[in-house]
């Protein structure tokens, strides 16, 4: 069985939530993870998780939104939190990609949320792109025992092995399939099994052999059987090990 530790299934537009599940569950996999990216879909992002058996739910501000934040989220994250199906605070970070006018907001909402997780004694999943060095910097300095997944990495070997040392995860999804991905391949290859994860981040990203067309959660599975194929190692190998990884990190039974 497989875990999708990031997928948007309430931006997936083509089926209904209940077809998508159902969609996973036929392609083995067991539980999908779903952040929240806006301030406004804290409690859809809630509600999806007590709804369902098999979701669980992140809570927090991406960092593209972090001019939205308010300091009252804190208490609505904090009373959503209490349920067990709120598995990590995210997804969370620096985006330096479409707009560096407001990198410092980024970086303060960014600590406010560490700082968050930090109390709840939630795990964080990261959103970092192109922004590796001060995503680095930050978690370094103000996180203070909640696990660290790099959700979507798309840094170096050499950058995955700084993360790796400091026992955080390596979030891989359908980038990994992409012919022309090089360096995903790379980290595919290098990463310990015990710190690596699966995700789609459906809708986007979809994986070859069904790329340009909406992601779902049905398709980490070809996330899984290119790593296997990397790695020259058996596609089981891969689902166990991950699966494992996913269910430590986020603390499900």
């Amino acid at each position: 069985m497989l875990i999708d530790t990031h997928t948007h299934i309430d931006m997936i537009e083509g089926m209904t939530t209940e077809e998508v599940l159902k969609n996973a569950g036929e392609n083995g996999v067991e539980i999908v993870i779903v952040p929240c990216a806006y301030p406004k879909d804290l409690e859809k992002i809630y509600e999806l998780s007590q709804t369902y058996g098999n979701v669980y739910g992140m809570l927090g501000v991406h960092p593209s939104e972090a001019r939205d934040w308010d300091d009252s989220l804190a208490d609505k994250i904090k009373e959503y939190a209490k349920s067990s199906k709120i598995a990590a605070i995210g997804e969370i970070g620096l985006d330096y990609y479409w707009d560096k006018s407001f990198n410092d907001i980024q970086k303060e909402i960014f600590i406010k949320q560490i700082k968050l997780a930090n109390e709840l004694n939630l795990p964080i999943s990261i959103h970092d792109r192109e922004a590796h060095k001060d995503t680095y910097d930050i978690l370094k300095e103000y996180n203070h025992g909640s696990a660290v997944v790099m959700h979507c990495f798309s840094g170096s070997v050499e950058f995955s092995r700084e993360c790796i040392k400091e026992g955080w995860y390596i979030a891989l999804g359908g980038v990994v399939t992409f012919k022309n991905a090089v360096k995903t391949k790379e980290v595919a290859m290098d990463i310990p099994l015990d710190k690596l994860l699966l995700e789609t981040d459906a809708p986007y990203l979809t994986p070859v052999p069904y790329r340009g067309t909406e992601n779902q959660p049905a398709y980490v599975k070809f996330v899984a059987e290119e790593i296997a194929k990397l790695r020259g190692i058996s596609y089981e190998e891969v689902a166990q090990a991950t699966t494992a990884n996913a269910k430590r990190v986020f603390s499900i039974l």
